[in-house]
């Protein structure tokens, strides 16, 4: 079914493979389900913005320290404490195992929560070596429900960090929920932000599964001066070659923060300049706050 004119070959073949099944010329039906309603935004959010090179990292051990050091902090900080470990050559497994603790918290101190952080860091470093010989591809190799579980036993690992590991590190396909998700979610009342992480990963993941049958991942060939939504150059982490499946979880994830940080923000919400305003209930603006 189409919308109109589409002004590319690519744009038809998006249309074509994401179209939901409850829109017509732009309205969403009553009877639309949640996940047609998710389905949606993913059509609607990759058009407008494309890939999101999601996760920005030179190797997978970087997205691991990554995913713990952004906890509850901006990225541009995440950033500064990589750099500062890139620039110590200890960003690897070896690097973070032999270095004094001292010395890794001082490192990472851009990222806050530093001495908790790098506590953490060398927890992870010692499991993978008592679990999987110092092994990522080891790890990796697991099934995805063990290796989750594995993680979350960890100090300092919760359901988010970890599958931002299994999906980002490990190519695993898993989805990851994070605050901006339960926002959107909330405001276009389709789940409260009280509904479980598990709750809402696997409506995603529900929904997405349509998605991914027949997915191809076009090389959109957008310039790093032409980036849009949340997100970032190229990277060879953010290129790795992944199943159909673990790709639009990553991709999806990526245009739901660009929702989250542009335009569904926690004191205010810019609906009108959103290209998922169609999608709120009613045509009407949420309540701030929630």
């Amino acid at each position: 079914m189409q919308l109109g004119k589409r002004g590319s070959t690519e744009e038809q073949t998006l249309s074509a493979l994401y179209e939901p099944e409850g829109v017509i010329r732009g309205k969403w039906l009553k009877r639309t389900s949640r996940e047609e309603q998710i389905r949606g935004y993913f059509r609607t959010l990759y058009q407008a913005w494309g890939r999101q090179h999601w996760w920005p990292a030179h190797s997978r051990f970087e997205v691991i320290v990554g995913a713990y050091l952004t906890q509850n902090t901006a990225w541009s900080n995440v950033e500064k404490a990589l750099m500062r470990l890139r620039q110590a050559g200890i960003l690897h497994v070896d690097g973070i195992r032999q270095a004094p603790l001292e010395q890794l918290e001082q490192l990472i101190r851009p990222a806050g929560y530093f001495r908790q952080k790098a506590r953490r860091l060398k927890t992870f470093v010692a499991f993978l070596e008592e679990r999987y010989q110092g092994s990522l591809a080891g790890m990796f190799a697991s099934p995805t429900a063990k290796l989750r579980e594995e993680l979350l036993a960890l100090n300092g690992v919760g359901p988010e960090t970890a599958d931002s590991i299994l999906l980002y590190a490990g190519n695993h396909p898993i989805f990851v929920v994070d605050a901006y998700t339960r926002r959107i979610l909330d405001r276009h009342r389709i789940l409260e932000q009280t509904a479980s992480y598990d709750t809402i990963r696997e409506l995603f993941e529900r929904a997405l599964a349509a998605v991914a049958v027949g997915y191809r991942d076009p090389d959109d060939g957008r310039t790093a001066t032409q980036l849009r939504g949340a997100a970032h150059p190229p990277s060879r982490m953010s290129t790795t070659r992944r199943s159909p499946l673990a790709q639009v979880y990553n991709e999806m994830h990526g245009l739901v923060v660009g929702v989250g940080k542009k335009f569904c923000l926690k004191s205010q919400a810019k609906c009108e300049e959103c290209p998922l305003r169609g999608f709120l209930p009613g045509g009407r603006k949420p309540v701030v706050g929630r």
